[in-house]
This record gives structure tokens, sequence and C-alpha cells, in this order.
């Protein structure tokens, strides 16, 4: 169905796609090419909210190098939507320019879209043409994928640990286990992701500003923080910049005045469980249907990280191994003992490399 020529233009826009990473959001990442006597004619990639999508794009860099458009053939990552949002339907824009024929990775679990862009070009006499590449224009957009599926967000754990899995000291010092190129890479996660989570343990003990630091980046994802107690204090670090969001499972006025009054934007959401703790569940939904969240990026303690991963929250983890040995101190996570390696949680490598000194992990579900 497809041929080699369509392998290597559809790899090229993936790679228009890929520079969407740290800007798109909520949308998601979108490339596209323009192909026209064997040779691009037009590249481009979804903008920040509000501006272009990749077709768009892609049609306008044509037409700044003087390209003819008609009778083109468009390589998109995603299908084109036919909705009117904070931009003009992408598909209007292909009929305009005469592009005869358009090559799709993946369909768009959008509602608003899910088949109906594809329909509308088939409508106006152009050939279309889906699944190339589907799983890598999938991997790219995880958080939207699910998010539009399930109404959840995709949310990544990761976590620094030494060889013998230590993530902190028995003292709770934890900084810094892993290398500087090791935390920048981290940081390259936070950007691409909608939300920073972390727990109070951390706020107490660390006092993050949990921001995404040494990248040229345009936006600074929403900073949410899971605190059944409201034991933060209105001067924490994380709070004096960016939105934010505090999840309890209480409904302390006072504690809840003295946050609002150093911080008016500030967001608490009680949200108890029936343990009397935070439901984790319902603040993740609540992220993805308040602030349309793709992927939530956690970043967080022991204790935290197993209660995510005993209720099943979790969908991948990023972790960064040191090569040293703590001895005791922390784990990776609180999680209950089990009698029988068949009771283990699998996980599927998704892949390994080195970074600075350190090992990269990213891991799935199986």
């Amino acid at each position: 169905m497809f041929n080699p020529q369509d392998y290597f233009f559809m790899n090229q826009a993936l790679l228009e796609a890929k520079k969407a990473l740290w800007i798109t959001d909520p949308n998601p990442r979108v490339g596209c090419v323009l192909v026209k006597d064997h040779q691009i004619i037009g590249a481009g990639f979804t903008q920040e909210v509000g501006s272009h999508h990749a077709e768009v794009m892609a049609i306008r860099n044509a037409s700044e190098r003087s390209f003819n458009t008609i009778g083109a053939t468009a390589y998109v990552t995603l299908e084109p939507c036919c909705h009117f949002g904070k931009t003009p339907p992408c598909v209007d824009a292909i009929i305009v320019a005469g592009i005869k024929k358009v090559i799709i990775c993946s369909t768009d679990p959008n509602p608003f879209v899910l088949g109906k862009g594809i329909k509308h070009l088939k409508d106006h006499g152009i050939e279309v043409q889906t699944g190339l590449l589907a799983e890598q224009s999938i991997a790219l957009n995880p958080g939207f994928m699910k998010r539009m599926q399930t109404g959840m967000p995709w949310v990544r754990l990761k976590i620094a640990a030494s060889v013998d899995g230590i993530t902190a000291l028995p003292n709770g010092k934890s900084q810094w286990i892993t290398s500087l190129e090791a935390r920048l890479d981290g940081h390259r996660f936070r950007a691409q992701a909608s939300v920073l989570l972390t727990g109070i343990g951390t706020v107490l003990a660390d006092d993050p500003q949990l921001t995404v630091r040494g990248l040229n980046v345009t936006r600074q994802p929403l900073k949410a923080i899971i605190d059944s107690k409201l034991e933060i204090s209105p001067s924490a670090k994380i709070l004096a910049s960016g939105d934010a969001v505090i999840f309890c499972s209480i409904h302390d006025t006072e504690k809840m005045n003295a946050l609002f009054t150093a911080h008016p934007h500030l967001k608490i959401i009680p949200i108890p469980s029936e343990a009397g703790k935070v439901d984790l569940a319902a603040a993740l939904k609540y992220l993805a249907d308040q602030f349309h969240a793709n992927e939530v990026h956690v970043e967080a303690g022991f204790k935290l990280n197993g209660s995510l991963l005993r209720e099943e929250c979790v969908d991948e983890i990023l972790l960064y191994q040191a090569p040293i040995l703590l001895g005791k101190g922390l784990g990776l996570a609180n999680l209950n003992a089990i009698d029988h390696l068949t009771d283990a949680t699998r996980w599927q490598v998704l892949d390994r490399r080195n970074v600075g000194v350190d090992q990269r992990i990213r891991m799935v579900r199986s």
C-alpha cells in the first residue's frame, strides 16, 4: 500500500512533529510535509494553542518558498481537523491549496474529528490513505490519545535512584543522586508535560521550585501538589511562580485563607478518598477535565510513588539509575509485599540509554 518514498516523507513529517513537543499542549504534536515532483515543497508543525496547525504551516512554508501546492501530496502525522476551534478547519486549507492526496499516520480520537476529517477530504475528491507509521505518531502523543479515549491523562512517574534502588538516604537527603546530564534530560520530560505533580513530603523535605529550567521554553506546566492535610507553607517555592493546584482531603478554612491571601490564583480542591486521604484517580480526572491535561509528570517520593503505583494510576516509569551504591535508605516506592513472583507487576521496556554517567530506562505497563 505504501512505497519506500512514502515512508521517507512520513518520517520527515514525524521529525517536524517532534519540534512541537514543548509547545502545543493541550493540542497534539503534529507534523506535515508537502511533496510534489518527488521533493518536499513545504514543511511545518503545530504551533502554540490558538496559532496555526501543521498543515497550514506547511502550506504557508510552500508559499513562502514560491512553490505551487496544486496537485501536491500531504504527509500528516495525525488526521486533519474538520471543526472550528481556536483556528479554522485544516481540511479546508488543504482543499483550497489544491492538494490531491493526503497520507495520514493515525486518525484523531478527538470526538470532534474521529474520521470526519478524512470523510470531508474524500467528499471533496481528495485521495486519503491512513495507517503509515501510526505507532510513531501515537507514541508522540500518548497523553492526548489517552485523554481523548478515556478522559484520563497519561501519568509518567520519574524516579532517580542508585543501582541498588535507593532514592533517598535514611535522613531524607536525595540531592543529587544522578548527574547534571540526567537532571537536564529530566527537564526535557518536564517541558512536554501538562502538569508537574509532587507530594507534600517532597515539598517539605526539598522545597522544590518544580519548574522547567535550562531549556528555552515558552510555557511552564501547571504545578499540582498532593497535600492531604494542607501542611504546605504559603512561602513554599513551588507556589512562588506560575499556576498551581493543591489536592487535599480536608476543608480547613483557616489554612485555606492563609494560602489564598498569599496566592489569590491558587486552587485548593478537597477530594477525599474513603480512607481519608486524597483520591488520586479523582485528582487526575480533575486535571484532565478542568485543565485538559494530557501528560502528568510526577516527581515525588517513596510514599506518593507507592500510592500511585498501588492504585494503578501510572502509565509510564521514567527511571534514572546512577552507578552508585547507597545501602540503606528509601526505595523506589512504598509497595505492598507479595508472596509469589507471579504476583509482580510486569512492565515493558520502551528504551534504555546512557545519559551522562547514568542510565535512563523508560517502561510502560505490559
